[in-house]
């Protein structure tokens, strides 16, 4: 048999190239399709589903809100396990399934068991789920900075909450447009608020109390649509703007009435600029930054990925205003690209080591080759 292949392939030489060369070609077009990682992901199919409960101590929010999710997610097909944390604030659920369940299928039931449960949920407690991503899809950290010399537009230095702005509003949205990013998460600076800070002895004397203070400001950012007019056919959309859009918008807000009189809120409350309450930051050589990570959607190339987040990160840096910058700090390239090399290096060097022992026992340089 080993003959007659021999001498098949003596006679169709022609034949047998074309078909090596077609071989070849296909393993380079899966080479290139092929996902390397430095890393194996070894992550099972999980969903987590966080749960945040303001001012819940970890034993209220495992008794009335992780019980209560973890229950409804009992009886799920292809169910591996369940597991809970709970902690001040917050509850996290981690739904585990059996290996080789679809990921969109899994997240689709643990939504209809969501659905079912967030009626039996204290209010204003909403559940959600985390992104469709793994522990190892951390692929892309990069910091938003700014020039020693650069200002803001009202002259002033960038601060922490300027950056974290730029961060949320001009950079987040543009990197989740990203083919393969699930998600971007950010870490450091300070979240801009608008805080409302109430006097109570001047609500009293005016005799008004918390309660009409967030009336107020419910009722009074919100717009309006009340239909429209035909004229001469055509139609004029009627619609009341209300939202604020600055600090002297919030402060002219009418919270109540004294004897005829209309009382503004900046009589009696304290209007500023202010920040989220934080529990973590990220600093870099000593000091704060802000920082963002790019998160990979499960399942996908990460190379490929780390690649066109790179290549989106050079298209968002000239969005951003003069003098700020988005730094990469971590590239998951360049770990797949050094591991790629290590493993290349290794195999040419074993080839040659074989060469070398086979030349000493043959004798014969071609034939080791």
């Amino acid at each position: 048999m080993l003959e007659r292949i021999i001498h098949f392939s003596i006679r169709q030489r022609g034949l047998v190239v074309i078909v090596t060369m077609a071989v070849a070609a296909l393993g380079l077009y899966n080479y290139s399709r092929l996902p390397i990682d430095a890393v194996p992901d070894i992550t099972n199919v999980q969903i987590q589903i966080n749960t945040e409960a303001p001012g819940y101590s970890p034993f209220e929010a495992e008794q009335r809100v992780t019980y209560l999710v973890e229950t409804a997610m009992a009886g799920l097909p292809h169910l591996d396990e369940t597991r809970s944390i709970s902690r001040y604030g917050l509850s996290q659920v981690t739904v585990i399934f059996e290996d080789g369940t679809d990921i969109y299928f899994a997240r689709q039931l643990v939504g209809e068991r969501i659905q079912e449960v967030k009626s039996r949920l204290p209010p204003g407690i909403e559940p959600t789920m985390g992104p469709i991503a793994t522990g190892l899809g951390e692929i892309f950290l990069w910091t938003v900075e700014a020039k020693a010399d650069a200002v803001t537009p009202e002259g002033q230095p960038y601060s922490g909450m300027d950056l974290r702005t730029i961060q949320d509003w001009i950079v987040r949205p543009q990197l989740k447009t990203v083919p393969g990013v699930a998600d971007v998460n950010t870490i450091g600076g300070f979240t801009k608020q608008f805080h409302v800070t109430p006097h109570p002895e001047k609500l009293m004397a005016h005799g008004l109390s918390f309660n009409d203070v967030l009336g107020a400001l419910s009722a009074n950012n919100a717009n309006v649509g009340a239909g429209y007019i035909e004229r001469n056919g055509e139609q004029y959309l009627i619609r009341a703007p209300g939202q604020v859009r600055e600090i002297g918008d919030i402060k002219r807000i009418v919270v109540g009435s004294d004897r005829n009189t209309p009382v503004y809120l900046s009589a009696v409350a304290d209007v500023i600029l202010g920040n989220e309450l934080r529990t973590g930051a990220a600093t870099e050589d000593g000091k704060e930054v802000v920082l963002g990570t790019a998160v990979m959607l499960m399942g996908e190339n990460s190379r490929i990925v780390a690649q066109r987040v790179a290549a989106k990160m050079e298209e968002v840096n000239r969005t951003l205003p003069p003098g700020v910058i988005a730094k990469t700090v971590y590239d998951r390239t360049k770990l797949v690209d050094a591991t790629i090399a290590t493993v290349r290096d290794n195999l040419m060097l074993g080839a040659f080591l074989v060469i070398a022992i086979l030349f000493v026992f043959l004798g014969n340089i071609r034939a080791a080759i």
